[in-house]
């Protein structure tokens, strides 16, 4: 059957948890991006329109996420057709929320839909990276878990290397996220160039105890190797305001953890239960609050679904 339009939604998305730099990632229920693509006669891709990024996001289909992925999906199978892309951002930029991960990956989703799902939903994510790429490198900690949903460890950037992990019950996250950008290069630049032997070795034994803590369903296992980077918050800390006090704040509702969402500035709390993740967002509200800064909370699970199709016509 042919096509003409389809219209896909791409989860929200913390990486790193914490300890995990570059190598893990959840995907989240409730935000996300949505794409609509449909073909045109004329060659070429045109971003039509984006709603929601407040005009910063690039027009130009060779320096915007979704439309770089889409080409490169576009190439690979020789189509010859244009597109027209729509965006609608649910993702605040720069956020630590995997928002440009999102936008590619609603994009691929949809195109994918469209010129009659060739692809199974793991072998988009090569397309996804290339968009990906233009922001944060070639990193699939965001991609992978707003693609295929859950929590995943990214042990490179092929479908062999991204392993699902379990979800524990009672796995609940509050988040607030201060209106103050960190534009992902910025973040990353920050970062230390050389590791000590006894960092590493420390940072390794963290990742591998959240790993089995993960299996065990540990929460308090979980939140204390979240809470054990020595390498990349400290260095970020300075990115994200009010860190101390917000940990604080969210520690005192009953929070397990809190860790910096990905590049931050977005906050991230491990809860155990709903009525305690919300307690906590709002506790962690009221700290920017008191500060006179605008900032966005919620509370949520795990996506365990990734992207999906919304519409195909």
């Amino acid at each position: 059957m042919a096509f003409s339009r389809a219209e896909a939604f791409a989860p929200a998305t913390v990486a790193n948890l914490g300890v995990g730099f570059d190598i893990l990632g959840l995907a989240l229920e409730g935000m996300g991006d949505r794409a609509i693509v449909e073909f045109q006669d004329a060659p070429g891709i045109v971003i039509t329109n984006i709603e929601g990024d407040g005009g910063q996001l690039p027009r130009e289909p060779e320096r915007n996420v979704a439309s770089v992925s889409a080409r490169a999906l576009l190439d690979h199978i020789g189509e010859k057709r244009g597109l027209r892309i729509k965006l609608v951002k649910g993702l605040p930029l720069s956020s630590g929320l995997g928002s440009s991960a999102a936008s590619a990956v609603a994009a691929v989703m949809a195109l994918n839909a469209l010129v009659g799902e060739p692809f199974k939903r793991e072998e988009l994510l090569p397309f996804s990276l290339e968009g990906e790429a233009l922001v944060s490198g070639y990193h699939a900690d965001n991609v992978a878990p707003c693609l295929l949903g859950g929590i995943v460890l990214v042990a490179g950037i092929t479908v062999d290397a991204i392993r699902p992990l379990p979800v524990p019950e009672n796995f609940h996250l509050a988040l607030v996220t201060p209106d103050f950008p960190v534009p992902t290069n910025t973040a990353r630049a920050i970062l230390p160039s050389e590791v000590p032997l006894k960092a590493l070795i420390h940072q390794t034994g963290k990742v591998a105890q959240l790993v089995d803590a993960l299996h065990r369903g540990d929460l308090e296992a979980i939140g204390a190797s979240m809470e054990g980077d020595t390498v990349v918050e400290p260095a970020r800390a300075c990115l994200v305001p009010l860190l101390t006090e917000v940990r604080s704040a969210a520690k005192r509702a009953g929070a397990i953890a809190v860790y910096i969402g990905g590049a931050g500035p977005t906050l991230c709390a491990l809860c155990d239960y709903a009525p305690t993740a919300e307690r906590v967002a709002a506790e962690m509200k009221q700290v920017y609050s008191q500060a006179e800064m605008e900032s966005i909370a919620s509370h949520t699970l795990v996506d365990q679904t990734g992207a999906k199709l919304l519409q195909v016509e």
